[in-house]
């Protein structure tokens, strides 16, 4: 194999990559798209609340009663795009796709941000949901993770239960097995009030302001079953990097979530939190297949589409390559199935933050249980890890560069 390109770049230059171009775009959307939030985290709640399976091997279908019957041409609207009164419709797979999108899902980090010190605070994932006196957790591919009674608001049918009736909330999480906990990294709604909208510093106030209020920080009970917790949040300036990057914690670490202040709850993959890991911080910076080792060659998940293009997770997509018609008749695939490739000796190359070409070896179908294919900050993040890694040194000398001009700035008055 000739050895890949050299992919090292100071931190203000990024060759490989559009991110900071679709983190301004998506600052100016969210200021501009502001959509009702409130009955969002409203109907999320009752359709996670609503529909329960009959036993933990089975998987619900969304039906909610005197629903008409789908108008001609529904099949072809994305799932994605439905509000919960359409997505009662779906049926099977389509039922974990659509809760699946329900979480914020952050890109992987291939560039250094601008004003990283400035705007980026540092901190089985899933989403919980309590209300009507019962706690529901989902993992990431949208199948139910816990059914359970909690301390969380309406999450436990108690006499002693405070608030209103109708309250809920709706937590983002990563369940640890070995201690039984929920670790908290955001606050959607809380007690029936939406905080799709507020940025991430508020978002975080609340959260580590409200949630020991409730005793769901305390030790589980008969009307409590898994305790939850926090986890620490930092400024990105140098202390708080090293902390995030050093410090212990009482579950396995598995690397960095920068979030940048200003976003708001945004679901679905955004460039405005990304994840970051390397040896120290992570057990797992490169990808392993399911012996746990890693392979000679990376493995990426893309999905075909109608013309044969195979493509990430991403909105819009990244196209990675095309199959052969024939390939995809005899190989009996089709539209949506989720393929898995190696990349081989001739790899990944880019061309002003875009990609130009891919060298793509064919593997097999994914396992039934995945839900999306990988997004492309993953596939660049894994790519330059197993040739040229973003270093923590990468990152402390953006946040001290940062640092650096403003101890040089003139002082200046603020007046209003």
């Amino acid at each position: 194999m000739a050895p890949p390109k050299d992919l090292r770049r100071s931190f203000k230059r990024r060759p490989i990559s559009d991110q900071q171009r679709r983190r301004e775009l998506s600052l100016l959307r969210q200021a501009h798209n502001r959509n009702d939030a409130q009955q969002r985290a409203r109907n999320l709640a009752s359709s996670v609340i609503s529909f329960q399976p009959a036993s933990p091997e089975s998987e619900p279908e969304l039906e909610l009663p005197s629903e008409p019957e789908p108008e001609p041409g529904f099949e072809s609207v994305p799932s994605s795009s439905l509000d919960v009164r359409q997505a009662s419709r779906l049926r099977g797979p389509e039922v974990r796709k659509w809760f699946a999108r329900q979480l914020m899902l952050p890109e992987w980090m291939i560039d250094v941000p601008d004003g990283l010190s400035e705007d980026w605070p540092t901190g089985k994932r899933c989403f919980v949901v309590s209300s009507n006196g019962t706690t529901v957790s989902r993992l990431r591919n949208g199948s139910i993770l816990h059914h359970f009674p909690s301390a969380l608001p309406g999450g436990a049918r108690t006499k002693g239960a405070s608030g209103p009736a109708q309250s809920y909330c709706i937590l983002d999480c990563i369940f640890h097995e070995s201690d039984q906990t929920y670790y908290v990294i955001d606050m959607i709604c809380w007690r029936g009030y939406s905080l799709y909208d507020c940025t991430a510093e508020f978002r975080f106030f609340w959260l580590n302001s409200k949630l020991s209020e409730t005793g769901a920080c305390g030790p589980p009970s008969f009307y409590h079953k898994f305790r939850f917790n926090t986890v620490p949040v930092y400024n990105c300036d140098q202390s708080g990097l090293f902390s995030a990057y050093t410090g212990s914690v009482p579950y396995v670490k598995d690397g960095l979530l920068f979030y940048n202040k200003h976003a708001h709850y945004h679901t679905g993959t955004t460039p405005l939190v990304l994840v970051w890991k390397d040896e120290k911080c992570s057990q797992y910076v490169i990808d392993t297949d399911s012996k746990g080792e890693v392979p000679n060659q990376q493995h990426v998940v893309l999905e075909l589409q109608d013309d044969g293009k195979l493509v990430t997770s991403d909105d819009p997509p990244v196209v990675f390559g095309c199959l052969d018609a024939d390939f995809v008749k005899q190989s009996e695939l089709s539209s949506g199935s989720l393929l898995r490739f190696s990349i081989g000796n001739g790899g990944l190359s880019c061309v002003d933050g875009r990609l130009e070409n891919a060298d793509l070896q064919y593997l097999g179908k994914t396992n039934r249980a995945r839900a999306f294919a990988d997004s492309y900050s993953k596939i660049m993040f894994q790519y330059i890890a197993r040739h040229s890694p973003l270093k923590i040194d990468d990152l402390a000398a953006s946040v001290i560069s940062h640092d650096t001009e403003e101890n040089k700035a003139p002082e200046v008055e603020m007046t209003g």
